[in-house]
């Protein structure tokens, strides 16, 4: 189901003011107001929600940027930060009226720093030119997520995204030790620096992840990580999701901490077969995609006591890569899943939550019977060893009721993930999509306190305003417990959870 969003926005009188200052401060050409041209970035990689902006501004600098933004606050217009567009939660969605800044022509890599570990990239950069770069000084930028070929690290900021090696090596927070950021009212500050620790507040973890509510970033110093001895993948077969998923747990109980695990059941791998023919084993259920990197003997040692374990479990076939050109096709299929899924369904909903990795069998089984019961399919491909779901649930948009059926236990599977100690996201982002979600998983004081970071960054409530949050919420609020009815309240634009 598409929502076209329409909400009404205090910027709706003062956004024509504003783009003929906008035009005089980064150039006419650089200024969108076509309407043509605007639908083009009234989404996100989350199609299922749609807002047309009122001006799109391409950003080909860093006073660009800053520019943007302070015209932005000046006139009380909201705006919204943009990379490639590849997220999967709406956190990129327009507001109706306001500016969208795009990033995406931000793509200065600084050189590579080999003695410290450490480059200074743009927020524009695609999260595998990175790689590409560093490669030659025996470094790589660990973040992959599976669209690293396209999406930014600005967005991967913004979102905190992890990838298929997260589990070893964690997630961007990991890895971003400064950046520079345009505060929302146009202010510049720098967070971090280049240094791994630095006293006071966190206030770089508190950046990081803020889904562009607290600011925009215009450059981003990365950790860099040293390229492993060796590496080594497998691919293993399982005859059931049970048995693959409590594999999962038994390589972590052996005390082993693999560089990735990754699943697919018998629906991703179908769409992955049809998509890029990647050869999985015939007849599989589900299979893992399994990598150790690290010291050559420790690898090695480690990757026959992984193939022990998975016989263990009836694994029925184990493939080892025995060059880069077999890893590659490994990973291509794992890789290509989101998209490939378009192969085998007219239309379907990406949902991301996180569980503990030793209820993923009952979880998996538990889907399953869920999407029975409404007659959906769930195609389960994600990240097996930190129990990061991502459940793909298929319908037809054709079919009357079928895209609310899909919405409805995409959300259900949310709240079956909170219900077991996880969380309603992992990776992708709360954005539009999971704010009235926020409420299952904390409580009203929990949101409250967010909410007041947010505040101090952002008083004026202009920064990518309508994520994150389930009740909009004034900066100029006392502090405190709700009393009374709340004016957006009133106005049927919001509700109290």
């Amino acid at each position: 189901m598409t929502a076209r969003l329409t909400a009404p926005t205090p910027a709706a009188g003062r956004t024509a003011a504003l783009t003929r200052r906008l035009r005089e401060a980064v150039g006419v050409e650089r200024v969108l107001t076509d309407p043509a041209q605007l639908r083009t970035y009234e989404c996100d990689g989350l199609t299922n929600f749609r807002v047309t902006p009122g001006v799109v501004v391409l950003a080909e600098s860093r006073q660009h940027v800053i520019d943007t933004v302070r015209l932005c606050a000046e006139a009380g217009v909201p705006f919204v930060a943009r990379g490639s567009g590849t997220g999967l939660s709406g956190g990129a969605l327009p507001v109706s009226e306001g500016v969208l800044l795009v990033l995406s022509r931000l793509r200065a890599i600084g050189p590579v720093d080999p003695d410290n570990a450490r480059v200074v990239v743009e927020p524009g950069v695609i999260n595998l030119w990175v790689t590409r770069d560093a490669s030659p000084h025996n470094l790589a930028y660990a973040p992959d997520p599976s669209s690293q070929q396209v999406c930014t690290i600005g967005g991967n900021v913004a979102e905190n995204a992890g990838g298929a090696h997260c589990l070893k090596y964690g997630f961007t927070v990991n890895h971003v030790v400064g950046a520079e950021v345009v505060l929302p009212d146009g202010s510049v500050v720098n967070l971090g620096g280049t240094a791994p620790e630095h006293p006071g507040y966190d206030l770089l973890g508190t950046f990081i992840g803020s889904e562009g509510t607290l600011g925009v970033a215009t450059s981003l110093t990365l950790r860099l990580v040293r390229a492993p001895e060796a590496v080594q993948t497998m691919l293993v077969g399982f005859r059931s999701v049970e048995d693959a998923a409590g594999t999962v747990g038994d390589i972590i109980a052996a005390g082993i901490l693999p560089a990735a695990i990754e699943m697919m059941d018998a629906l991703a791998i179908e769409a992955a077969e049809a998509a890029v023919h990647c050869g999985y084993p015939a007849g599989a259920v589900a299979v893992l995609v399994i990598e150790l990197d690290g010291p050559e003997v420790e690898v090695d040692a480690q990757f026959a006591q992984v193939e022990q374990i998975a016989l263990a479990r009836s694994a029925f076939e184990t493939r080892i890569a025995q060059s880069d050109a077999e890893r590659a096709l490994m990973w291509k299929g794992r890789k290509s899943a989101f998209a490939a899924v378009g192969r085998i369904s007219p239309a379907y909903f990406v949902q991301d939550g996180v569980i503990p990795r030793t209820q993923l069998p009952q979880v998996l089984t538990e889907i399953g019977r869920m999407a029975a019961a409404v007659g959906l399919r769930v195609a389960n491909v994600f990240h097996a060893g930190d129990g990061n779901l991502h459940p793909l649930v298929l319908y037809d948009d054709a079919v009357d009721g079928q895209a609310h059926d899909a919405e409805e236990l995409a959300s259900e599977i949310l709240e079956l993930c909170v219900s077991l100690g996880g969380s309603i996201t992992g990776e992708h982002g709360v954005g539009a999509e999971k704010r009235m979600k926020m409420a299952v998983q904390f409580t009203s004081d929990d949101l409250d306190t967010m909410q007041r970071v947010r505040c101090a960054f952002d008083p004026d409530g202009v920064a990518n305003p309508g994520k994150i949050f389930p009740t909009p919420r004034l900066c100029g609020e006392r502090p405190g417990p709700r009393t009374g009815e709340h004016p957006l309240q009133a106005a049927g634009l919001g509700e109290v959870f």
